[in-house]
């Protein structure tokens, strides 16, 4: 059975969705008739999904459960990636199968905070649940920022990336970045919708920031592991990084993000002269030690 929040943002993302799509890219004729609504109309979509109009006002108002025959249908008619179609599976039936369960403290795990430890040359973070910062490097830490200045609780991605001056400006790119990391998270809420602690971060960044209400609402979703990020440091100037994240097998959804530069390039020798820098040493406060 889905929950009526689950329902709801069932809802929320088929209309969010819809409107992301024009007729011409479902092979539907353009007309004369100027249009109401930006994407498909309601009835567009049930066409290609080949159901009716009032089930899928329905679907769309949270007031019925969608099967798995409709589900696969409006998949394809509403053209969803491999994220997105799992987004939608989530959503439609997983939420309240899910057995109840205390939320464990977040600590890095042991080979994780090994890892770290030997990653001498090139930044390195163990992101959380959330994307909560539990661990970093010193070059992690020259690079972004003083984590252990930071107050246990304000140590999340995210966050930092929408309300710290410094870790938004670092990015040259920062709307793509700050998109793909809402993405992230959008896909993260989709296995654990009920978590409070989700829903306060995501309430918070709301009223602070229109682009994160605006990016959040789309309902956009992505797992990727890898990608390039553009940075522009104070201390070196520009670079370009691969960044690379690796989930932990064990299921408590810790990930470690790695940050590398190709080999001779003019970003690999301002990396190293970055981490050649005395860093702030984290000590034994890299952890977080609240409870989740």
């Amino acid at each position: 059975m889905t929950s009526d929040s689950d329902a709801r943002a069932l809802g929320d993302f088929l209309k969010a969705r819809r409107a992301q799509l024009a007729p011409r890219d479902c092979g539907i004729p353009e007309t004369d008739c100027a249009r109401r609504v930006a994407g498909l109309r309601r009835e567009e979509v049930a066409r290609l999904a080949a159901i009716s109009v009032d089930y899928y006002t329905r679907l769309e108002q949270g007031r019925v459960r969608a099967s798995v025959s409709v589900l696969t249908t409006l998949a394809r008619a509403l053209r969803l990636d491999d994220d997105q179609q799992r987004y939608l599976y989530e959503l439609a039936g997983r939420s309240d199968a899910r057995p109840r369960r205390r939320r464990p403290v977040q600590r890095p795990r042991p080979a994780m905070r090994r890892l770290l430890d030997q990653l001498t040359g090139t930044p390195a973070l163990v992101l959380g649940r959330r994307l909560d910062v539990l661990a970093w490097n010193p070059a992690a830490a020259v690079l972004y920022t003083d984590f252990a200045a930071l107050p246990a609780n304000r140590r999340n991605y995210m966050r930092l990336l929408f309300t710290h001056p410094v870790v938004r400006e670092l990015h040259r790119d920062w709307a793509h970045d700050a998109q793909e990391a809402v993405a992230a998270l959008r896909m993260e809420a989709a296995g654990d919708p009920d978590d409070p602690e989700l829903a306060q971060l995501v309430g918070e960044l709301s009223l602070q920031d229109p682009d994160f209400r605006s990016w959040w609402a789309e309902h956009r979703v992505n797992s990727a592991s890898y990608g390039t990020k553009r940075y522009r440091h104070h201390l070196v100037g520009d670079l370009t990084l691969d960044c690379d994240t690796w989930a932990s097998p064990d299921g408590s959804g810790q990930r470690l993000m790695v940050l590398t530069a190709e080999p001779g390039s003019p970003s690999h020798d301002a990396l190293r002269i970055l981490t050649s820098w005395t860093a702030p040493q984290p000590g034994t406060d890299r952890t977080r030690d609240t409870t989740r």
